[in-house]
């Protein structure tokens, strides 16, 4: 395996590349990130490991500029997630979800490949009618399937957690049900032959 390509960010927010031995910008670490390099970027005092703050650096000026790929309701939905019980939940599922979607457009591109021969990059508005629901080709189909999976496999985590979390009360919803149903007490005499009232 490849050694790690080590970036260092310096106090005036330069970024050293040491494979290179030259000085880039975020357009540079971008490039690599868009040609799967293994990359990692360290403060150069401390080796600090920072690089979630240069891609999320990267993705805020993406959104900055250009067409945003996160409508406003969606950022703040994600927002009111961060120190919520299911903060990590959230994380793991959009997660799950992103990798599915890349697999979807990977064997989609594939699939026109092997139909059509090498094709140009398929542009941004050519998703629109297929996002909004016309003609989804069958990978987008497993997509979305695996995306329904991911939502069911969510709610069933969730439920699980919810059992262990209220498997302490004794009125909870996790006392398993009677092997049984009861059969209805016999009436004793006493109480079948009641005392007919005056008229």
């Amino acid at each position: 395996m490849a050694a790690l390509r080590i970036i260092k960010k310096y106090p005036n927010r330069r970024l050293y590349d040491t494979e290179t031995s030259a000085y880039i910008t975020l357009a540079d670490v971008k490039a690599l990130v868009l040609q799967y390099k293994d990359f990692q970027v360290q403060d150069a005092k401390s080796g600090e490991d920072l690089t979630r703050a240069i891609l999320l650096q990267i993705i805020l000026e993406e959104e900055s500029g250009g067409v945003p790929m996160f409508s406003t309701d969606m950022l703040a939905n994600i927002i009111r997630y961060y120190g919520h019980a299911m903060q990590g939940l959230m994380g793991s599922y959009l997660e799950r979800s992103i990798i599915a979607f890349h697999e979807a457009q990977k064997r989609f591109q594939e699939q026109a490949q092997s139909i059509y021969g090498e094709l140009p990059k398929i542009p941004a508005e050519a998703w629109a009618p297929l996002m909004a629901g016309k003609e989804i080709p069958n990978a987008m189909g497993g997509y979305l399937e695996k995306g329904a999976k991911a939502v069911i496999d969510m709610q069933q985590e969730l439920r699980n957690q919810a059992l262990k979390l209220f498997s302490g009360f004794p009125y909870g919803a996790t006392e398993a049900p009677p092997a049984e149903e009861p059969k209805p007490r016999a009436k004793s005499k006493a109480s079948a032959k009641k005392p007919r009232g005056r008229k």
